[in-house]
C-alpha cells in the first residue's frame, strides 16, 4: 500500500524516511497505530491516529512515544473526532472493522470530504475485505482505483480534474 501511495505521490526515487515528508497522514480507526506510525517512519508529519477503544489507544499512545516522530493519538469515535473542528490531511486512511456496515462507512466517507478533513489535492484510502461492496465515495472524488493484496482490498479516491 505504501509503495502504490509513495508512487502515486511521485516520491519513488526518494529516502525511505523521507518518501512521505511533508505530507500529513490521519489514520481513522487507527488500532495500535502501526499504518500512521510506518507514515511517519517514511517522514509524514503531523500524523494523527484515532482510536476509540481505551486499552488500544493507550498501546498506540505507547508505541507512538517509543517510535517518536510527530504523531498524535486522539482516543474518540471517528464519528465524535470527525465533528470536530476539521484540520485537511493530504493522506487520509480508513481500515474499519470489516464489521462495519456499509452506510455507516459511507457516512464517515462523506464527513471526511464535507467537514474539510481531505485537503483538496489529497487521498483518501479505504481498507475493505473483497467479499464486501465497494465504498461509495462521495462524487467529488471522481478518481478512484484499487489494489488488491490478497483477501483485503485498498481503495484510493482522488477529486478529479473537474473539481
Amino acid at each position: 500500500m505504501f509503495a502504490a501511495l509513495i508512487s502515486w505521490l511521485g516520491e519513488g526515487d526518494a529516502a525511505g524516511d523521507q518518501a512521505l515528508a511533508g505530507v500529513s497522514f490521519l489514520d481513522l480507526y487507527a488500532g495500535s497505530g502501526a499504518v500512521g506510525l510506518e507514515a511517519s517512519s517514511r517522514g509524514a508529519a503531523p500524523v494523527r491516529l484515532v482510536e476509540r477503544e481505551a486499552k488500544v489507544a493507550a498501546v498506540a499512545s505507547q508505541n507512538a512515544a517509543t517510535l517518536g516522530g510527530t504523531v498524535a493519538v486522539t482516543r474518540a469515535t471517528v464519528s465524535a473526532f470527525l465533528h470536530g473542528a476539521p484540520t485537511p490531511y493530504d493522506v487520509v486512511w480508513l481500515d474499519p472493522p470489516y464489521d462495519l456496515a456499509d452506510t455507516e462507512l459511507d457516512a464517515v466517507l462523506q464527513k471526511v470530504v464535507e467537514g474539510g478533513w481531505l485537503a483538496p489535492d489529497g487521498v483518501m484510502l479505504v481498507e475493505r475485505s473483497r467479499r464486501t461492496a465497494p465504498p461509495q465515495f462521495p462524487a467529488v472524488l471522481a478518481d478512484v482505483w484499487s489494489r488488491r493484496y490478497g483477501e483485503t482490498e485498498v481503495w484510493f479516491a482522488t477529486r478529479g480534474d473537474d473539481a
